[in-house]
């Protein structure tokens, strides 16, 4: 899991909200699989439609932009945006995303390899509303500040906790990455992290820096796709 702070500045969501406030919410079961119908209760902005479309197109480009992101997800491709709110007791129970992601009407598909939630409330604003996501060490509760998201193995068994009082707005998407395998993924983040850390305080030129840069790229043709 990695927590990837200000993808989008305070103007960005406040665009973004705009946007989406002034579309059509749907029952957030219309992209669900068969067993997430079964504990998903919540609300979504219509799948394909203008809004959802002109906000997506500004988390993408932000996305774009957020170096982090890109180190550590090394995307491929990317399922358009989605947008969903709970409020009024809503939930998702422990579910486990799809493995194959496609969008309807269409030949694009994706391997859902990393799960994305991007928070567009503050966290203040609502009360309950976690993401909680398990692994081999436990529990893990993410509540975020509006425009920091969470990036997260799709493989993964999680659930979003009722939502109390107030409403939790999010983006949510999937990504296919380059380098499929969690682990190797993994190594190549930790490895660009110490590239552009050594790069800082060295210089791009420095042997070392370029040393590693030459084991990063080396280890990406062994593991990528493209």
């Amino acid at each position: 899991m990695l927590k990837i702070e200000n993808v989008l500045d305070e103007a960005g969501v406040g665009k973004v909200r705009q946007i989406i406030d002034a579309g059509q919410w749907v029952d957030g079961n219309e992209t669900s699989g068969h067993q997430s119908r079964l504990t998903k209760r919540n609300m979504q902005l219509k799948q394909g439609c203008d809004e959802a479309a002109e906000a997506g197109r500004i988390v993408l480009d932000a996305l774009g932009n957020t170096p982090e992101f890109v180190a550590a997800a090394l995307p491929l491709k990317v399922f358009p945006p989605l947008f969903n709110r709970y409020q009024g007791g809503e939930e998702f129970g422990a579910h486990v995303d799809n493995s194959i992601r496609r969008v309807a009407g269409t030949d694009f598909r994706i391997r859902s390899d990393l799960s994305c939630t991007l928070f567009l409330e503050p966290p203040e604003a609502y009360e309950g509303g976690e993401l909680v996501v398990e692994d081999l060490f436990g529990e893990h509760r993410v509540k975020l500040s509006a425009g920091d998201m969470v990036l997260y193995p799709a493989s993964s068994l999680h659930r979003v906790t009722p939502v109390t009082k107030g409403a939790r707005t999010a983006c949510f998407f999937w990504l296919q990455s380059m380098v499929r395998d969690d682990g190797e993924r993994e190594q190549l983040y930790k490895l660009d992290c110490a590239i552009r850390s050594l790069s800082g305080e060295k210089g791009g030129t420095d042997p070392n820096v370029v040393e590693l840069t030459n084991l990063y790229h080396n280890l990406m043709r062994r593991w990528a796709d493209t």
